[in-house]
């Protein structure tokens, strides 16, 4: 830790494109001021990345890009980020940017987004699985650091039903898979601690939504975006505030996850004109029958967590 006595605030955002989310993102960035912000499914290209943008609200940044698909970035307040290592070991043919580490403010910080694995089953939830299967392998060289460490992201897996507002609609989903689901706990019986679950305890905190039918303004959503913390970090910060922030959520374009613990996302709802038409024929026929409207994708709000120092 650079100074005793400090907090340092540790926030992990799913951007789901941060091309057209950039504005959202800076205004986010400069009203909570994190201090370590993880983000995810950047959706741009490594020449693409808005860097200077970054750089100018006041966050050293260090990323790794993929066109059209995931995408992870770690941001520092005041400082640049030490890069550890790009990608997890032990499947070099594995291309997909899906995890990052560096030191950033004395904390070991690993920034992943866990592939989502849906349709299940088949080759993407194979995938997943493997996929978390080397995450967990390489988390147990971390877990024991004498530093702090946090994992910081997206994990695709609601670790209970209590992290859902209705599991049975999605038994079938990925997220909530048994092999999905005990994999989660594998990695925390390692001995890490999931931040929000040991400051809230049962109290249900979502930081995805889906944005139709208005699930956020109903509070239907899920938590998937987790922040674990090893043994020597998780002390102190569990006695700090941690908590999900709609600040971001109620934005244009619409954003379905929102900043973890302590952070916002908020966005306005999409004015009638705007939705196509054939949305709108599709809503009207789906009430007459009452049956649901096919689903749009989702977006997500950022997640964060401050530490004692």
């Amino acid at each position: 830790m650079p100074m005793s006595g400090t907090s340092r605030k540790i926030a992990t955002f799913n951007v789901n494109g941060i091309a057209s989310r950039l504005p959202h993102l800076l205004e986010w960035l400069q009203r909570d001021q994190p201090d370590i912000v993880g983000l995810q499914e950047l959706k741009s290209t490594q020449v693409a990345f808005p860097e200077q943008a970054i750089r100018d609200a006041g966050y050293g940044v260090i990323w790794q890009g993929e066109k059209s698909w995931n995408g992870v970035a770690l941001l520092a307040r005041g400082i640049e980020p030490v890069e550890i290592r790009r990608g997890l070991p032990w499947d070099p043919r594995d291309t997909q940017s899906r995890y990052l580490e560096a030191a950033i403010h004395g904390v070991v910080v690993a920034c992943l987004y866990l592939p989502n694995g849906n349709p299940q089953p088949g080759p993407k939830f194979d995938y997943k699985l493997a996929w978390f299967e080397r995450l967990i392998r390489h988390a147990k060289t971390l877990v024991d650091l004498p530093h702090p460490v946090a994992l910081i992201g997206d994990f695709n897996v609601v670790p209970t039903d209590a992290d859902i507002y209705d599991p049975k609609g999605w038994r079938k989903d990925a997220l909530l898979q048994p092999e999905s689901r005990a994999a989660y706990q594998t990695l925390l019986a390692q001995g890490w601690t999931d931040s929000l679950l040991a400051i809230h305890g049962q109290t249900p905190i979502y930081t995805f939504w889906d944005y139709f039918r208005q699930h956020f303004a109903r509070d239907r959503g899920l938590r998937i975006d987790h922040l674990l913390l090893n043994r020597t970090l998780a002390p102190g910060a569990c006695k700090m505030p941690a908590s999900t922030s709609g600040y971001v959520r109620w934005r244009r374009p619409a954003i379905m996850h929102r900043p973890g613990s302590a952070c916002a996302c908020r966005m306005r709802p999409l004015k009638r004109r705007r939705i196509p038409r054939l949305w709108r024929r599709c809503a009207s026929r789906a009430q007459r029958k009452r049956r649901p409207c096919p689903r749009r994708r989702p977006r997500r709000r950022p997640v964060s967590l401050q530490k004692k120092r």
